[in-house]
């Protein structure tokens, strides 16, 4: 695992320990945290980032509310801890 994705996963559980229980953010604001001016380009790698979380059952990805494999979702994601 690469520096990037270490920092995109810290990233992604300290904004949602700033949370109230239930909120959700998006992967974008984890992309921008580490890198302000190429977020963009770190947008595949912030929603891997949040696909392992998930898969350690540490964050549940949503989608319209409902959770989905972030893998197999198109369009916007946003990621929240397990209720």
């Amino acid at each position: 695992m690469e520096d990037v994705d270490r920092a995109l996963e810290q990233r992604i559980a300290a904004l949602l320990d700033t949370r109230a229980a239930g909120v959700s953010i998006c992967p974008s604001e984890a992309a921008r945290a580490v890198d302000p001016d190429g977020w963009r380009e770190l947008m595949p790698a912030a929603r891997e980032a949040a696909g392992r979380l998930a898969a350690a059952g540490e964050v549940e990805v949503t989608q319209r509310g409902e959770v989905v494999d972030v893998a197999t979702a198109r369009g916007p994601v946003r990621i929240r801890r397990p209720a």
